[in-house]
């Protein structure tokens, strides 16, 4: 090894590691720790083929190549969620049949990088309490026993006593209600006496197991999915480093958070830096821990799975200073957003980004990790906080051992990856710094239909107003003056009720986002309980819910006694999962929708997520805003985001007083004694025995023990893709496109929504007939994310988007125009039209095109449609990779130019010609038909780009190493190289 002189030892000599710092390279200590972390992983790896010790004379001299070279990076492990980790893992079972036709052993294929696949995307809001209020006592208990009946304090609107439903009251059950019973003693049962009762039925004081609407949602979670964990109960089998976490434990990234990481990797004697790259937007989560990690699509998931590193522009880093003090009022959500905007103003696109300055250390372990997971908001690869003793004081609290926690910290301080805010002498040399007072943070919320446009708290109400009269854009609607005060009435159960402008119709407490940080989630609950003793409550037809990110945050809720007061304002748990924020979300009572179709009404909806893109949790609801989880609840009780919370109330109590929402805001001192008595260590032994344990279906499942899948030609849920057919040894000459069509026409900000939709699959859709067709009827399409496994699906699927603007078409929609015959058609028809015709595609589109989630099947899908080329202004840098890696050109128009300032129309035949060899950032001219001609570049940013192009994609790369590779002589043979 060429750096075996930098070992060290730890322990007595039995534990050894790479040590940067016996380089003597007065550099070293100017690294920002997260160029550090990568320094040495490529000191440890430098193999001289992945990793050259160039790639390691680079990353030391970072001052001078930030930004100019490209250096690879290989992480200890990848992390999958199931929506991205299943098309993943059915490439890598189509990837083992396609090398066994070439003569070679199928076993080769496994994943050479440790691989956590967590099944957590799959659930979907089948039940809620309106859903479900017909069914047999949903709350369970026994409503036989008076005494046993709490008394519903004073709600502004009293019970019905003739047998009224949950549909009806806020937390009332199915059984007969009663008002006010007494207790043995003769007193009503108050509601303080329920605040100790966790595990218990909150209105009839019952024990109960679990929250029957989880239970129910569970249960046909796993139903519908059964095919999908067959075939992830057979990867967990087949395939070497799998390890696969079964439904109903957690969200990935929580689970990633309080399961997997590891600060550190102890193998064979070798201590080194934990570090990951993940399918899910969330993984950024996991660098307020100090784990350097990044979300990546799933072709790039899937070539360090085989053991090929991430190759990276060598990041420049801005360092941000966090000076000042927090507002007690201020949540960590009002941080993260605060952030979000200082940094998105910044300019910051494709760096790194690390924390230091003082303010850091006001900073929980919790509080870190959520503002990290908010940096592909602002575009920034990673948001890094290094290991500190706020670090090593979180992990006291979790599942590690004193033990593990001395070696952590005497290897982190070894390598000088520990720090000490304090210590201003410590701060590294960055490329820039931003800095950002904490004291000027005021609670805000963000929408209504992209996260980074935030507003205050204060200013809400003004704000949407502004939003009605706005043209439609990104924050407008358009509405004119004379029917901006309409109220359309409805009944609902048999109650009168009125919507209008604003009107909130979804309330959804996620604690995805806030999982991590137990006092946003804890200040909502002990709101809740607040508004209920004031005798506040919550409409019937708004769809309230709770998802908890794991049974961690349900423990905690429970133990401190918040739970109950959920429940009763109606948010209660759903199940665990990702849910609203993906589309999974249940239909709206029909009376709700008629009445916003009727007054064309921009209903709300309000969430503690970070996706709300429009439409997305709804069709008709059109405005969404991303708030704390206290503020859901606030604005759920108000009914309305119309509302000024500083000089309008909430509502009145039963003796008519009014409520603000300062009277139920809970003080930043309660919630941190709360948090401290309730979050402890058993909440991660809990999610331990949880992840240790499964579930009763999973460990159920049998799968057959064969080296390849069994695949189902019958199966709409699994399907062996086709980007292997035809697959040769030799590598092909490169293809010029010549006389392409246009198959889209698409303006600028085209989201990976737009690209490849994530929710509900529609009846009218192309991938709707092509279920239809398999004698599927509606309520067993499922969603896009569990059918990504069914390539015929997700093509069917690409640009289904009903909030796709295709300038072919003029509106909103998923149709295009195809050239030849004039005709409009769904995107799928037309192009598969062209393809009959063999007529190569391209696409034309503005700025920032394929911005949002990393998801696979934005490349996987336009290349399966017959897309060669994407000529756009500007690509946002992930989406690009994928592009290159399913073997499409990513053409960006020359500066100042786009297809406006060259006038086309779209409708021109557009011809490309390719040299034999190609390099990075190559320019090209486009040829068209009406005999004009344009430049455009080539976003090949590396020697590796311009290979894996010319394979054909990454997944066609990696068959033919391994084919190659298993034909060579020597020990080596089972290695992958080009």
């Amino acid at each position: 090894h060429p750096y075996a002189h930098l070992i060290d030892t730890l322990k007595d000599g039995s534990i050894k590691f790479f040590n940067p710092r016996k380089l003597g390279d007065p550099r070293y200590d100017k690294l920002p720790l997260s160029v550090r972390i990568l320094l040495e992983e490529a000191i440890r790896n430098c193999d001289g083929f992945y990793t050259k010790e160039e790639d390691v004379q680079n990353i030391l001299d970072w001052q001078q190549q930030q930004g100019k070279v490209e250096v690879p990076f290989s992480p200890a492990r990848v992390l999958l969620q199931d929506f991205t980790g299943i098309p993943a893992m059915v490439d890598l079972a189509a990837m083992r049949d396609a090398v066994a036709k070439h003569g070679v052993d199928p076993n080769l294929v496994n994943p050479k990088c440790h691989t956590d696949l967590i099944v957590d995307h799959s659930l979907q809001i089948d039940y809620s309490k309106c859903a479900i209020q017909n069914a047999p006592n949903p709350g369970g208990g026994d409503s036989s026993n008076p005494n046993l009946h709490p008394s519903r304090s004073t709600p502004a609107r009293p019970p019905s006593r003739g047998g009224s439903h949950c549909g009806v009251q806020r937390g009332s059950c199915s059984k007969t209600a009663c008002s006010d019973p007494p207790t043995s003693s003769g007193r009503p049962v108050s509601v303080q006496q329920i605040e100790n009762t966790p595990l218990l039925c909150p209105f009839h004081l019952q024990p109960v197991s679990e929250v029957e609407m989880a239970l129910k949602n569970q249960e046909m979670e796993l139903q519908r999915n059964k095919e999908r964990l067959h075939f992830f109960k057979w990867c967990s089998k087949a395939f070497k480093n799998v390890n696969v976490v079964p439904p109903d434990v957690g969200a990935v990234h929580q689970v990633n958070l309080e399961y997997l990481s590891r600060v550190v990797h102890v193998s064979d004697g070798l201590i080194y830096p934990d570090s990951v790259v993940g399918t899910d937007s969330h993984t950024t989560m996991i660098n307020g821990l100090g784990v350097l990690g990044w979300g990546v699509g799933g072709i790039e998931s899937e070539a360090v799975m085989l053991g090929q590193p991430v190759s990276l522009t060598l990041p420049q880093v801005v360092g941000c200073k966090l000076v000042g003090s927090i507002n007690p009022l201020a949540t960590s959500i009002d941080i993260v957003l605060g952030i979000t905007k200082h940094l998105r103003q910044a300019g910051i696109s494709g760096k790194f980004v690390e924390f230091f300055g003082p303010g850091v250390s006001q900073l929980s372990a919790p509080d870190r990790t959520t503002i990290a997971n908010m940096c592909p908001e602002y575009n920034a690869t990673i948001s890094f906080f290094p290991v500190d003793p706020i670090t090593l004081k979180h992990f006291r609290k979790t599942n590690f051992t004193e033990e593990k926690l001395e070696l952590l910290e005497a290897y982190m301080k070894a390598v000088s990856l520990f720090r000490s805010y304090e210590e201003s002498l410590e701060d590294p040399q960055f490329s820039e710094v931003i800095t950002i007072n904490l004291s000027s943070m005021v609670p805000h919320v963000s929408g209504p239909k992209r996260a980074q446009d935030r507003v205050a708290v204060s200013s809400m109400k003004e704000d949407f107003q502004s939003c009605l009269n706005e043209k439609v854009g990104f924050k407008g609607f358009h509405i004119s003056k004379e029917k901006q005060d309409i109220r359309v009435p409805f009944l609902h159960c048999g109650q009168e009720y009125q919507l209008a402008h604003g009107s909130v119709v979804i309330a959804a407490v996620i604690s995805c986002t806030n999982n991590c940080n137990p006092s946003v989630m804890l200040t909502a609950g002990l709101m809740a309980k607040k508004a209920v003793e004031a005798g506040l409550v919550v409409k019937p037809y708004i769809q309230t819910s709770l998802a908890p990110g794991s049974g961690m945050v349900t423990h905690y809720l429970n133990a401190s006694g918040v739970l109950p007061y959920f429940n009763q304002l109606g948010f209660e748990v759903i199940g665990y999962g990702c849910a609203t924020c993906v589309g999974n979300t249940a239909p709206l009572p029909e009376a709700v929708v008629d009445a916003i179709k009727k007054g064309d009404l921009v209903a709300c909806g309000v969430l503690s997520g970070n996706r709300h893109f429009e439409g997305r949790l709804c069709d008709c609801v059109r405005a969404n805003y991303l708030a704390s989880p206290p503020l859901v609840v606030a604005y759920a009780i108000a009914g309305t985001v119309g509302i000024d919370f500083e000089k309008e109330p909430l509502g009145l109590t039963s003796e008519g007083k009014e409520v603000y929402l300062r009277d139920i805001w809970p003080s930043r001192e309660e919630v941190q004694h709360t948090e401290e008595d309730t979050v402890i260590s058993s909440i991660f032994k809990d999610l331990r025995r949880r992840m240790e344990k499964g579930n009763t279906f999973w460990n159920k499942i049998e799968c057959p023990d064969s080296v390849v899948f069994p695949w189902d030609h019958k199966s709409t849920y699994i399907r062996s893709p086709p980007f292997f057919s035809k697959l040769s040894k030799d590598i092909p000459a490169p293809q010029s496109i010549e006389n392409a069509h246009a198959l889209l026409f698409l303006g600028d900000k085209v989201t990976t929504d737009h690209i490849s939709p994530a929710g509900s699959i529609a009846r009218v859709s192309a991938a709707a007939k092509y279920l239809q067709s398999k004698r599927l009827t509606p309520r067993e399409f499922n969603s896009y994310g569990a059918r990504r496994g069914n390539d015929a699906v997700m093509t069917r699927g690409t640009f289904a988007s009903i909030k796709l603007h295709n300038r072919f078409i003029g509106k909103p929609g998923p149709k295009t125009l195809h050239i030849p015959s004039t005709q409009t058609l769904d995107v799928f028809e037309a192009a598969d039209r062209y393809q009959r015709d063999g007529t190569p595609l391209i696409i034309l589109a503005g700025k920032d095109y394929g911005s949002g989630n990393s998801r696979d099947w934005v490349a996987k899908g336009p290349y399966l449609l017959g897309v060669r080329a994407v000529i756009a202004e500007s690509f946002e840098k992930l989406h690009k990779n994928q592009l290159v890696g399913m073997g499409i050109m990513p053409l960006q128009f020359l500066s100042g130019q786009n297809a406006d300032t060259l006038e086309l129309s779209g409708k021109e035949r557009f011809s490309v010609t390719l040299p034999e060899s190609l390099s990075p950032r190559l320019q090209l001219t486009v040829k068209t038909s009406k005999g004009t001609s344009f430049c455009v570049t080539a976003l090949f940013d590396s020697e590796m780009d311009v290979m894996v192009f010319q394979h054909g994609g990454l997944l066609r790369y990696v068959a033919r190493t391994v084919v190659k590779n298993s034909l060579r002589p020597g020990p080596d043979a089972t290695e992958f190289a080009p």
